[in-house]
């Protein structure tokens, strides 16, 4: 069964919506189980949110209150930039709320790059240790090499619920796919859902894999930058097309499958 195209039920769900949405709504909702299964987040906190193919001002979002194992395709709320729920009528969304500080900058993102069509963003215990360390993440591995030239930081100024802190997030974020936002957790984006899940995937990652390195006190083994920009024009051909993050994606979307098929709903 190919459940990436599985439709929603029309008889259960009176929101009109086309083939794509229904489409990202079951990707979309599949991220969310594979992260939670990954332990990215536990909690009703953080965001995934993607962008309709069909409607570029319009976007998918979890709403407030939601766990990440909790969320199905029909739970997932259409909204627009001026923060207004689109898909209330016949998908028990009224009355739906958005946390405020994740609106204020996936909207921000998404508004301001149309070259980008999903943001990711977790408090993972790995990414917030690195986050809140002065030297930042350092690259010490092979996989980590796909995140060379790719990370960018940006400072910690309270919750980003502040209109006036989403500029300065796009300029720290840059031509870059992943945040360091110190002291608070990691972001990522991407041109598709399965782009932006790689990045943070390798992100957590290598944040995971430093951790465990500085702990054991023992002196680093650095890359030499000429061995890491090679490596760099390596990867980079294989970055020109989606297709570089789609095998990896088809593969999540396979394990939320197996691990409760209920997500699609």
């Amino acid at each position: 069964m190919n459940i990436v195209t599985r439709p929603l039920n029309p008889t259960e769900h009176r929101y009109l919506m086309s083939e794509a949405e229904r489409a990202l709504r079951v990707e979309l909702a599949a991220a969310f189980r594979v992260a939670h299964h990954y332990r990215w987040n536990l909690q009703i906190l953080n965001h995934i949110t993607a962008r309709l193919p069909d409607h570029p001002d319009h976007f998918l979002m979890n709403p407030y209150g939601l766990g990440w194992d909790e969320i199905t395709a029909s739970r997932l709320v259409t909204i627009d930039f001026a923060g207004q729920v689109l898909s209330h009528h016949g998908l028990s969304h009224e009355g739906v709320k958005l946390a405020p500080a994740g609106y204020n900058f996936h909207s921000g993102i998404l508004k301001a790059r149309p070259d980008l069509n999903c943001v990711i963003h977790v408090h993972a215990t790995p990414g917030v240790v690195i986050a809140a360390t002065k030297g930042g993440l350092e690259i010490v591995d092979q996989s980590g090499c796909h995140l060379y030239g790719e990370i960018a930081g940006h400072d910690f100024e309270g919750f980003a619920q502040e209109e006036d802190e989403v500029p300065r997030i796009l300029r720290d974020l840059g031509d870059k796919h992943c945040l360091m936002m110190w002291n608070h957790g990691l972001l990522t984006v991407g041109r598709t859902l399965g782009e932006a899940f790689q990045y943070m995937r390798r992100l957590i990652d290598a944040c995971a894999l430093y951790e465990r390195l500085l702990a054991t006190g023992a002196e680093i083994r650095p890359i030499p930058k000429d061995v890491l920009d090679f490596t760099r024009k390596q990867i980079d051909e294989k970055r020109k097309t989606p297709a570089y993050s789609e095998s990896e994606w088809r593969y999540h979307v396979r394990l939320a499958e197996r691990l409760d098929p209920s997500f699609a709903e």
